[in-house]
């Protein structure tokens, strides 16, 4: 009876490790779907394309970049967020959808810190403001200038409401007394189309949106958003050196599966993340985009996740930005 009952202890154990052996081997064995939370063109479908690409040929299956934009990322979020939890449905999180909707929106449809399991950090880096060749600002001051000058007729386009560019540009507007109204798109692929149009005089844009538009002469950088300048414009200043010491907002995209993924399978798609982050080719046209690659643990990404959605929640609350 007695070696019996042992054998049911240890049963469980048994079972539990060969599952997790098996879902190491077998996974995957179909494509992947990709889900970005913004319209093609923008900086978390740049981003999501140069790495789908490479972890589709690593695990010999297709990597499907799936595109579902609106309501800043949230309706990405959520539907990965109530995805099967077998691994073959990840989001390319960006800092709206996880970090500040849950402040603005009082039913939001999902939980973030619960309902998504953190599989690794992807990019990090500092948004641009930018501006049509149009307008006559060449620096932040002359920016500043122009939009108190005719209160009402500045307005910034963004990826999103809620989003890393809305987040800046309100934090630019309180610490700079810059009466500028925010315009939210469902990415920053058509934030940029209609800057480019002139349908919008700014924008706080992400680097791979901006980068080719500026290097082509078509748009205007007057500043960026981090702590340090970026490498992708090196020559522009940051807005903390142009006039508003301490001023700083990074974005960032992390990689993020169903909650009740197993850890077994959390633990193999960081695996390969990690390592197409890590691969000299991706790196470079990360880097090139302005996307500083940090990938790391599932552990590590949750603890930063936690903070983020801390202090953005300060912000919310301090900006009043409210969901539309």
């Amino acid at each position: 009876m007695m070696h019996y009952l042992r054998a049911l202890l240890v049963l469980p154990l048994t079972l539990s490790l060969s599952a997790n052996a098996l879902a190491q081997v077998a996974f995957p064995t179909r494509p992947i779907n990709m889900v970005v939370g913004f319209a093609p063109g923008g900086g978390t479908d740049t981003t999501a394309r140069i790495i789908a690409k490479k972890l589709g040929e690593n695990l010999g299956h297709p990597v499907i970049v799936e595109n579902r934009a609106g309501a800043g990322g949230t309706i990405a979020a959520d539907l990965v967020a109530k995805a099967s939890p077998d691994g073959y449905t990840i989001l390319l999180a960006a800092v709206g959808s996880i970090a500040v909707a849950p402040h603005q929106i009082a039913k939001l449809p999902y939980d973030p810190l619960h309902d998504l399991a953190p599989i690794t950090m992807a990019v990090v880096f500092a948004n641009v403001l930018v501006v049509n060749s149009a307008v006559p600002a060449q620096s932040v001051a002359d920016y500043v200038k122009l939009a108190n000058a005719k209160p009402g007729t500045m307005s910034y386009g963004t990826s999103g409401i809620g989003g890393a560019g809305h987040l800046a540009g309100e934090l630019f507007k309180i610490m700079a007394h810059a009466d500028i109204r925010h315009v939210p798109y469902k990415g920053g692929g058509p934030a940029m189309s209609d800057l480019l149009g002139g349908q919008v005089p700014s924008v706080f844009a992400s680097a791979p949106s901006a980068v080719p538009q500026v290097k082509a002469g078509r748009i205007r950088a007057l500043a960026t958003t981090g702590a340090t300048r970026s490498a992708s414009f090196p020559d522009v200043p940051t807005i903390a050196e142009s006039g508003y010491p301490g001023y700083e907002a990074t974005n960032w995209y992390a990689y993020m599966a169903p909650g009740k993924t197993p850890k077994a399978i959390i633990d193999r798609l960081n695996m390969e993340l990690v390592k197409v982050l890590n691969t000299p080719e991706v790196r470079q046209q990360l880097l090139a985009q302005g996307m500083e690659p940090q990938p790391g643990t599932s552990e590590e990404l949750a603890k930063y996740v936690q903070r983020e959605y801390t202090t953005w929640g300060k912000v919310v609350k301090a900006a009043g930005i409210k969901a539309e």
